[in-house]
């Protein structure tokens, strides 16, 4: 084997290995971008997951700085995209999540825009991360299907929802990111109500919890005392 097809195989091995894994350090400062699902509708701020994210790490001993959630209800991928632009967002963040496309669906936009908007939308939040891949997370969109709302169009709901995901996923993994699927948490609204908000729509506390758990559950932290000096 030549000298020049060893450092390739070595390079794709280490881009693989390191790919796709999200590192969590103290003192964590996090960017939560997003929709109603992040904003918490219909649940007090101190359930909105990103808060209950940050709650989770302080009891395992992170140190976290009050997260900053940059989301409103009903934001497609172009108002978040708007509002990233027009507020002053620095690249000093060491978590940063994304969570969009619901309303995309919901309001009849094209799934091709969607990719776009989502790419670019990422890599934004790539760059407000400082560029490090591992501080970054996507999660799914959740199926709204199964819930009071959307139950009686279930069915086309729940594959239009697919075809969202499947593109950001893809998006998501091309750029090693780190991905986790909240989608069937959400297909449990029927058959365990309470977790869904007493609109009748939005995930409750529970269910934010869920995903708290799910994030957690695949996840490197470093204390501070871990960490370099730098």
């Amino acid at each position: 084997m030549s000298m020049n097809k060893l450092i390739v195989i070595l390079f794709l091995f280490s881009t693989q290995s390191m790919a796709q894994k999200l590192i969590i350090a103290e003192k964590v400062k996090f960017l939560a971008l997003g929709d109603s699902y992040t904003i918490g509708e219909s649940v007090p701020v101190s359930y909105r997951w990103p808060v209950q994210l940050m709650d989770s790490l302080n009891e395992r001993g992170i140190e976290c700085l009050e997260p900053k959630v940059l989301a409103t209800t009903g934001w497609r991928t172009d108002n978040l995209k708007n509002a990233i632009h027009h507020t002053n967002l620095k690249p000093e963040y060491n978590l940063v999540s994304l969570l969009i496309g619901v309303n995309n669906y919901y309001q009849g936009k094209s799934i091709e825009s969607y990719a776009t908007d989502f790419e670019e939308l990422l890599n934004l939040g790539i760059n407000l991360a400082g560029g490090i891949k591992s501080q970054v997370f996507v999660l799914s969109i959740p199926d709204y299907g199964y819930t009071p709302f959307g139950k009686d169009n279930q069915e086309k709901i729940s594959a239009g929802i697919d075809a969202f995901n499947a593109v950001n996923k893809s998006i998501t993994e091309k750029l090693g990111v780190k991905y986790y699927s909240i989608t069937e948490i959400s297909r449990k609204g029927l058959i365990e109500p309470d977790l869904v908000a007493s609109d009748g729509l939005h995930p409750s506390e529970k269910m934010y919890s869920e995903w708290v758990k799910r994030i957690l559950s695949d996840v490197t932290l470093v204390p501070a005392s871990e960490q370099g000096d730098n």
